[in-house]
């Protein structure tokens, strides 16, 4: 599935986005640096199992070991204290990466209830682009009895292109589906 995605930007995306964005050097074209997976767990300092069975959601979606995120302040309203754990994430590259777009675009995206697209408006002003998730049950690894609470998680695109339009056109090319 990586092989294919990483073809498919080879021979049609790159060439494109040479073509629109009259780019002087193939290294101007913008790609794919990683991909990251963020899920806040505001329960684990209640219950430590939720945080295990995250780590472990989070695993079985992306295929790589989630790293525990840890509060940086303390607030007092929040009862939560520095180094306490609030989540986990996962940074993808290369064909993991490209595996998991593929898969999220083409299978996970459709599975989300009254999907018209994703917002064409989540740019950071710098071409990397954020989305949220609100269940993890859009996966089709995640099985629904196996599942104690639905979690969301917020899935980041970080591109090397220079402005948002560039990594809109990337991201167009590579078949995520903007609303219109």
């Amino acid at each position: 599935m990586a092989i294919r995605l990483l073809e498919k930007y080879k021979k049609e995306v790159a060439p494109a986005l040479m073509e629109k964005f009259n780019y002087k050097s193939v290294m101007e074209i913008p790609k794919l640096e990683k991909v990251v997976i963020n899920m806040g767990v505001g329960e684990a300092r209640e219950n430590p199992k939720s945080l295990e069975a995250a780590l472990n959601e989070l695993g079985i979606i992306t295929g790589q070991k989630p790293v525990v995120t840890k509060a940086k302040k303390s607030v007092a309203n929040f009862k939560l204290r520095e180094g306490m754990p609030v989540g986990a994430k996962v940074t993808l590259r290369a064909e993991k990466m490209y595996n998991f777009v593929d898969k999220f675009v083409n299978i996970s995206l459709p599975r989300v209830r009254d999907f018209r697209g994703v917002s064409a408006n989540s740019f950071d002003g710098r071409g990397n682009y954020a989305l949220g998730v609100k269940e993890q049950l859009i996966y089709p690894e995640i099985e629904f009895d196996m599942v104690d609470q639905t979690r969301g998680m917020d899935v980041i695109f970080v591109t090397t292109a220079k402005t948002d339009e560039e990594a809109r056109e990337l991201l167009k090319l590579l078949g995520m589906p903007f609303a219109k």
